[in-house]
């Protein structure tokens, strides 16, 4: 029976340490990896990247979003920063608080040195107006940004104005009245600041054109910005996207929990040989080498 209770306080130990020396190697992990890239760049490297996030043993999915204390940790790397060393940026986030990014953004356009911004997926609403104060943005060939409308609730600013501009006053009620005139103002001082970001790269007339289309509710606030558009605005966007940071971007996973809805074999695939005449070579039917599956 001693045995018995010795073994299971055992197992309880290792199932309680079992997740924390997980996350302790993942955190290594990571460390290594923006040791590697800012020795081959010569620069400072930042992460800013939001996942979806577990509760507890509920496995309830919590999106994060920029927040005042990704802004405080940004700066206190930027003012860690000798004004003479690149910074490099990781982005990947939904967005989040327009005060937040704004910060980031402000201080990322006053480092004096090179300042690059890597988009491996997506950066929309407050991470694209991160990424507009940016020397150059490099995305992944198929990563998006997005607007930077203001957003009041679950309503767009240049939304709410328009009801005002559309109907008459007499039949919009106090409320409404007060969103439009607060939304009125969230639209100029999104247009003001992205035209300041877009003014260190691009003349005023074309800072100020491009931030009227990216702020005042152009599209929905979902809109994906490709490659090519972000290129059309005038963005200094290139698609040389380093391979250590997509090494690092899969040291960042979604949580587990339950069957994985994206798997594959984990392994660069390349077309198989062509059988030659009369039947030489490896043979046109060949399949590529395998390893067992896994999820994504």
């Amino acid at each position: 029976m001693d045995i018995f209770f010795q073994l299971f306080w055992l197992f309880f130990m290792l199932s309680a340490l079992t997740p924390y020396l997980q996350r302790q190697a993942l955190f290594s992990a990571r460390a290594r990896k923006i040791a590697e890239l800012e020795r081959k760049r010569g620069s400072r490297v930042i992460t800013l990247i939001h996942r979806q996030e577990a509760i507890s043993f509920l496995g309830i999915p919590v999106s994060r979003f920029i927040d005042i204390d990704d802004s405080e940790q940004v700066l206190r790397a930027i003012r860690l920063t000798d004004k003479s060393v690149p910074i490099d940026l990781i982005l990947h986030t939904p967005g989040g608080l327009v005060l937040a990014a704004e910060q980031i953004a402000e201080a990322l356009l006053k480092h004096p040195a090179k300042v690059t911004v890597f988009v491996p997926h997506y950066a929309m609403s407050g991470g694209t107006l991160i990424a507009l104060a940016a020397d150059e943005i490099v995305m992944d060939e198929h990563a998006v940004l997005g607007p930077v409308d203001p957003q009041l609730g679950q309503y767009p600013a240049a939304s709410i104005v328009k009801v005002v501009e559309q109907k008459p006053k007499e039949q919009i009620d106090d409320e409404t009245l007060i969103l439009a005139d607060v939304a009125g103002k969230a639209l100029k001082q999104v247009k003001r600041t992205v035209t300041k970001l877009l003014s260190k790269h691009m003349d005023e007339a074309a800072a100020e054109k491009t931030a009227e289309i990216l702020s005042q509710g152009t599209w929905t606030h979902d809109y994906p910005i490709s490659v090519e558009e972000a290129k059309a605005l005038g963005l200094k966007v290139s698609t040389a996207m380093p391979e250590e940071v997509y090494e690092l971007m899969a040291l960042y996973p979604q949580p587990g929990g339950g069957r994985p809805s994206v798997q594959y074999v984990p392994l660069p695939y390349q077309p198989p040989p062509r059988r030659g005449p009369g039947g030489s070579g490896s043979g046109g039917d060949a399949a590529p080498s395998r390893a067992p599956a896994r999820g994504a």
